[in-house]
Order: structure tokens, then C-alpha cells, then sequence
């Protein structure tokens, strides 16, 4: 398949997303080359069949990503040491911040399954990254939030973007087999784990070590 077609799969979760700019000139250039990359893909056991059942799994989530990020956030939210990140200093809730980084959440889980790993997908990948530190966080919705979230959060968090019993409903409602299902969900599993190691990169600064850890 090529890149153009694969382009074509790639669906939004609105028509206007406030702070997405995926593929834009203004986007953080990642310092981690296509061959590490390709490193990466394999010490993760990534692999082209895995990239074929996240298709799958972009076409089923299509319509559920709202509903999907919901359950996220409402864990988030059960937690005051992770709903912090997302409240004003006073505590309290910013909806201007909460609707568009939960758009932007939502066009994750597309770009997650439909999205070509390509140059692109890494510099996003240092995007989001920087976005959760204090380089860049904030900044995107000119948030009065904590200045940074801890890696040690976004590692741990992964454990709930990957529970099968949050999201392997979601990967079951379109009537898929079990067997389906499951390849959907360690395909996925495998790229939030791909995705979090990137994601440390920013971390490794020494300039924001150990206050960000």
C-alpha cells in the first residue's frame, strides 16, 4: 500500500482540531533517526502484521474514539495527582484546556492505527513529547496548568491505554472474532509502548532531570 492511499484512511475526529499540526513546518524535528526507529519497531516486536491489524482496529475506533478517551479521562480524573495536570493552579477545571487537548486525544488513537510511521509520525512523537514537559506544555492552549507531567505518570499510564478491559470492547463492537480482537489489541499495545519510549527523549535533558521525572 502506498503513501498517498494510506493517507486517505487517515480520518479526523473533527473538522478543526485546535493544536493539531500534524506534518507542519512548526512541528519539534525528532533527533531520533528513521533507523533507530526501525530499532525501536523491533526491540518492541512491531511488526508489518501488527501494522495491518492497527488498520483494523483505526477503522473499528473511528467512530468510538470520544467514547474511548472518556474512559481514559475519567481514571485521570479519579486520581488528583494526575487530574492536576489538566486543572488550573487553583484546582479547578479549565474547559477550554479539556476540550481541546480531549480532540487532540481523540486524533492520537486515529493517528496511532492509520498513520504512516514515516519522518512525520517521529517528529509528532517529539511533539507530544515536548508538549508534556515544560518545554511546551501549556503553551498549545495558553493553559494556566501544572508546568509539566511527570514521565513517571506517562510510563505508568500506559498500563491504562492499554487494559484489554477498557479497550477491547471498543475493538469488539464492530462484531470482530476474539481472535480479532486480540490481534487488534497487541498491535496497539505494541505502538503505545513504541510511542511512550519516544516519548522519553525530551526527558533525557539534564536541564529538565530530576524535577520532570
Amino acid at each position: 500500500m502506498g503513501r498517498s492511499q494510506v493517507m486517505e484512511r487517515v480520518k479526523m475526529v473533527a473538522n478543526e482540531i485546535p493544536g493539531y499540526d500534524y506534518g507542519s513546518p512548526s512541528v519539534a524535528k525528532s533527533p531520533i533517526t528513521t533507523q533507530e526507529l526501525e530499532h525501536l519497531r523491533q526491540s518492541a516486536g512491531f511488526s508489518a502484521e501488527d501494522e495491518r491489524w492497527l488498520r483494523v482496529a483505526g477503522e473499528v475506533l473511528s467512530n468510538q474514539t470520544k467514547g474511548l478517551v472518556e474512559k481514559w479521562r475519567a481514571v485521570i480524573a479519579a486520581h488528583p495527582h494526575l487530574a492536576k495536570y489538566s486543572q488550573r493552579l487553583d484546582g479547578q477545571k479549565d474547559a477550554h484546556y479539556s476540550e481541546t487537548s480531549g480532540l487532540r486525544f481523540q486524533q492520537w488513537v486515529l493517528d496511532t492505527c492509520l498513520r504512516p510511521y514515516d519522518q512525520d509520525w517521529l517528529n509528532y512523537q517529539q511533539e507530544i513529547a515536548l508538549r508534556h514537559t515544560s518545554v511546551k506544555k501549556n503553551k498549545t492552549d495558553d493553559a494556566q496548568s501544572a508546568p509539566t507531567i511527570h514521565l513517571r505518570d506517562v510510563v505508568a499510564f500506559a498500563a491504562v491505554i492499554n487494559d484489554p478491559n477498557v479497550i477491547k470492547p471498543f475493538l469488539a463492537a464492530k462484531g470482530h472474532s476474539s481472535g480479532e480482537v486480540e490481534k487488534m489489541h497487541q498491535a496497539w499495545c505494541k505502538s503505545v509502548l513504541l510511542q511512550v519510549a519516544l516519548w522519553t527523549e525530551p526527558y533525557t535533558d539534564t536541564e529538565l532531570a530530576p524535577n520532570e521525572w
